[in-house]
């Protein structure tokens, strides 16, 4: 069983990257996919403690964090192939202001 201290490291990683990622990119897809790795890295953590206290109301939790990152990544992509198509662009930069 790998330590609590490295699963924490790798989620803190994850999450890093995730927040660089989501400051940096200007592509509409490439922010959402770093919105979901932050997602997965939170769940890391969760799982992590939840293992480590023995108790599973962590993993419980990652259910329910899962279930609401698929319904935001239903509704999410729904919205950028909706912009893409009025737009015919996925730059941030070019996506100014709420009108079509």
């Amino acid at each position: 069983m790998a330590p609590l201290n490295h699963i924490l490291a790798l989620s803190v990683i994850l999450f890093g990257l995730g927040a660089a990622g989501f400051v940096i990119r200007r592509n509409i897809i490439t922010i959402f996919m770093c919105i979901e790795l932050m997602l997965n890295a939170v769940n890391l953590a969760f799982v992590g403690f939840s293992r480590y206290l023995g108790d599973l109301s962590g993993q419980i939790f990652v259910f329910f964090v899962i279930v609401v990152a698929a319904a935001e990544a239903a509704v999410g992509l729904a919205i950028i192939i909706a912009v893409e198509r009025n737009r015919q662009t996925l730059a941030i930069d070019e996506i100014d202001s709420m009108k079509m």
